[in-house]
C-alpha cells in the first residue's frame, strides 16, 4: 500500500506556534519523519502553504525530499490561516480531491495535525470524524513534553464518533435528506387507480392544502404501505422543505425509547457520556413518522401528549425545555379504540393523534390495482439491476387475483422479487410460491365442488373423483388434512389429534405454523376430588 502525508508547512508563520519555536527545534514535520515507524513509510507528500509562506517553505521542501520521493507544494488562497471561513472554502475542494485520488486499498492518507493553526486542526478533525476524508490523524508531541527517551513521540489521534454527537446527528440527517432529494421510485409511490386509492390520495391532498397543522393517524394492516402514505403526506404539506424522520416505536425498550424520541443529557443514565438529540429535535421544521404507535409504553404516551399539546420537549435528565415545530404522523395496524377501552392506550392521546385519519386499504380490497403494482415492481427491478424483462402468463394474473394476500403489498413485492431471481422470460404457474399454488388448488377444488350436482346418500361416488381436489405437495396435503380434521371435530384439539395420530402439543405447533387459530375449547368440568381420609 502507498502512503501519502498531508501537512501544513511549519515554516514562515503559517503555524502560529512556529513563531516562538526554539532554533534547535526542527519542527513537527521533520520530527515525524525521524521516528522509526515513519522510516520509508511515505512515497508522497502534500505540503499546504499560504502565499506569504512560500519563500520560507522551500527549505522544508528540500529537506522533505531527502525522505520522500514525491513532494508537492499546494498554495492555498488564504491570507489569514486563523479564519474558519477561508480555511473551509480552501480545504473543502482539497479534501474532495484527496478522497478521489486516495482510495483504499491501494492508497492511504495520514494527516499531521501538529502543523498548522488550531482552526485548521479543528477542520481536519471534523472532516475525518464525519467520514468526509478517509485518513489517519497524527500528532507529534512537542519536545518540551517528550522525556528522553520516550516511546510515544507520535500519537495516532482516535476520536470515538460518540464524542461528536452533533456531527453524528448532522451526518445522519444529511443521509436522510439526500434520500428525500433523490425522489421517490416506483416502490415509494402510491400506485393504483381503484376508487379506494383515489379517495386516499384526495384526502392526502386535502391535508396538504389545509392551513391547520393537525396530527395524522394512518390505519391499515401490516404490509399495506403506511410509511409510503406518511411520506406522501409529508410531500403534500408545507413541511416538505424540512426533514422526514421515521421511528419504529416497537423497536426499542421502554428506557431507550424516551432517549431516542426526546434525547438525553450527559450523565442522564449509565453510558450517557454525551448529549444526544432525539428525533423530535432532528425533525424540527419537518415531519416525524411514528410507526407502530400502539406499542408506546404508557409513560412515554404521557410525555408525547405533552409535546403535542405544548410543542416543547425536555431531554431525559435535563431541566431546560426545547421548542420544536414538528408535524406528527402516526401509524398502527392495531385497533386503538379497543386498546383505549381496555386501558392499554391513553384516550386523550388517541384523540390528539386522530386529527386527520387515513385508512390504507388492504390489497384484497383493491385487486384491480394488482396489474399496475406488478408492472411497477418488475420495472423497478429491471431498472435497478439491469436484468432481463419478465412477462406474465395469463393464468398467473388469474391466480394472483384470487389470492387473499395476507401480507398485502409487501407480500406481492416479495413475490415479484422471487420471479426476478428464479424465472427466465415468462413467469408461469410453476414459478409461483407454494402459498399461491396451494391457494389456487383450494380455489379450484371449491369451484369443482360448487359445479357438481348434489348427490344422494345412496349414490356411490367414483373412487378416483376426490383425488382431483387434493393438493399436490406434501406440506399442502398435511395442511389440507389438518383443516378437514379440525372442521370434522368442530375445532376440538384433543379429538383432532387422536384422529390424526399425533399428540395435542404437536397439533398446536402445526396449527401455528400454518397460521390457523382454533376456537377456544369449552373448559372441562373439574373432576371431583376424593375426600381425604
Amino acid at each position: 500500500m502507498r502512503h501519502t502525508l498531508v501537512t501544513w508547512t511549519d515554516r514562515g508563520g503559517t503555524a502560529l506556534a512556529s513563531r516562538a519555536r526554539p532554533p534547535e527545534d526542527q519542527g513537527p514535520v521533520l520530527r515525524l519523519l525521524a521516528q522509526p515507524e515513519s522510516q520509508d513509510r511515505y512515497d508522497s507528500a502534500w505540503v499546504l502553504s499560504t502565499p506569504s509562506a512560500v519563500a520560507a517553505t522551500k527549505e522544508l521542501l528540500r529537506q522533505l525530499k531527502a525522505h520522500i520521493a514525491q513532494v508537492e507544494l499546494r498554495v492555498l488562497p488564504i491570507d489569514d490561516p486563523s479564519d474558519y471561513e477561508q480555511l473551509f472554502h480552501a480545504l473543502g475542494p482539497l479534501c474532495r480531491e484527496l478522497k478521489r485520488s486516495h482510495r483504499a486499498p491501494t492508497r492511504a492518507l495520514d494527516v499531521l495535525l501538529s502543523a498548522g493553526t488550531p482552526q485548521a486542526q479543528t477542520l481536519w478533525v471534523i472532516w475525518v470524524q464525519a467520514g468526509l476524508l478517509p485518513a489517519r490523524m497524527l500528532q507529534v508531541i512537542p519536545p518540551q513534553f517528550v522525556p528522553v527517551p520516550h516511546p510515544r513521540a507520535v500519537r495516532e489521534v482516535r476520536l470515538d464518533i460518540e464524542g461528536f454527537p452533533e456531527v453524528r446527528a448532522l451526518r445522519s440527517e444529511v443521509q436522510r435528506l439526500r434520500a428525500v432529494v433523490r425522489g421517490p421510485d416506483a416502490a415509494s409511490t402510491l400506485l393504483g387507480e381503484s376508487q379506494v386509492m383515489q379517495d386516499l390520495r384526495a384526502r392526502i391532498e386535502r391535508i396538504g392544502r389545509s392551513a391547520v397543522q393537525v396530527p395524522v393517524l394512518i390505519l391499515g394492516e401490516s404490509g399495506t404501505g403506511k410509511e409510503l402514505v406518511a411520506r406522501a403526506v409529508h410531500a403534500a404539506c408545507r413541511e416538505r422543505s424540512g426533514p422526514f424522520l421515521a421511528e419504529n416505536c416497537g423497536a426499542f425498550s421502554d428506557g431507550v425509547l424516551g432517549s431516542e424520541l426526546f434525547g438525553h443529557e450527559v450523565g442522564a443514565f449509565t453510558g450517557a457520556s454525551a448529549r444526544h438529540r432525539g428525533v423530535f429535535e432532528q425533525a424540527h421544521g419537518g415531519t416525524l413518522f411514528l410507526d407502530e404507535v400502539a406499542e408506546l409504553p404508557l409513560k412515554v404516551q404521557a410525555t408525547l401528549l405533552r409535546v403535542l399539546q405544548e410543542g416543547v420537549i425536555r431531554r431525559v435528565g435535563g431541566d431546560g425545555e426545547v421548542r420544536v415545530d414538528v408535524r406528527i404522523v402516526a401509524a398502527t395496524h392495531r385497533d386503538l379504540k379497543a386498546m383505549v377501552a381496555r386501558g392499554a392506550f391513553r384516550e386523550d392521546l388517541y384523540f390528539r393523534l386522530c386529527g386527520a385519519t387515513l385508512q390504507v386499504p388492504a390489497l384484497r380490497e383493491r385487486i384491480s390495482d394488482l396489474p399496475i403494482l406488478v408492472d411497477a415492481f418488475l420495472h423497478e427491478l429491471q431498472t435497478k439491476t439491469g436484468g432481463r424483462t419478465l412477462s406474465l402468463h395469463a393464468d398467473v394474473l388469474r391466480v394472483l387475483g384470487r389470492y387473499r394476500w395476507p401480507g398485502n403489498v409487501r407480500e406481492l413485492r416479495a413475490e415479484v422479487q422471487r420471479w426476478a431471481v428464479f424465472c427466465d422470460g415468462t413467469v408461469g404457474l410453476r414459478d409461483l410460491s407454494p402459498e399461491l399454488k396451494a391457494s389456487d388448488l383450494r380455489s379450484a377444488a371449491a369451484a369443482h365442488s360448487a359445479a357438481q350436482p348434489p348427490r344422494s346418500a345412496s349414490t356411490p361416488q367414483p373412487a378416483t373423483e376426490w383425488l382431483d381436489a387434493l393438493p399436490t405437495s406434501l406440506a399442502d396435503l398435511e395442511e389440507w388434512a389438518i383443516r378437514r380434521a379440525m372442521a370434522r371435530h368442530e375445532q376440538n384439539l384433543s379429538a383432532t389429534a387422536r384422529t390424526l395420530g399425533i399428540d395435542r402439543g404437536t397439533l398446536k405447533r402445526k396449527l401455528a405454523g400454518y397460521g390457523l387459530r382454533p376456537t377456544p375449547e369449552p373448559a372441562e368440568k373439574k373432576k371431583k376430588q376424593r375426600p381425604r381420609r
